[in-house]
């Protein structure tokens, strides 16, 4: 199974290709998506894009959703916390 490095809050982390940046997170043990504007934290709902739950900071844009983009080498994932 083919790995990239993908860096999630600043720390390198090894996962495999072609998984969307959701389930890498999940992998890492990284479940916290951010918070609601009520304080809570946010976490995969629905998986496909939806309900937008999973939204992060990847590679400088805000608001992506980790559901709907697969991992490349290098990428820069920020949960928002």
């Amino acid at each position: 199974m083919k790995t990239i490095t993908l860096h999630i809050n600043g720390s390198a982390r090894a996962v495999p290709a072609g998984i969307t940046v959701a389930a890498a997170l999940r992998r890492c043990d990284a479940t916290l998506f951010g918070q609601t504007v009520y304080g809570t934290a946010r976490d995969v709902f629905c998986g496909m894009g939806q309900c937008q739950a999973c939204r992060v900071r990847i590679d400088g844009q805000d608001e992506a959703l980790a559901c709907m983009r697969l991992v490349t080498e290098g990428m820069r994932v920020e949960t928002q916390v």
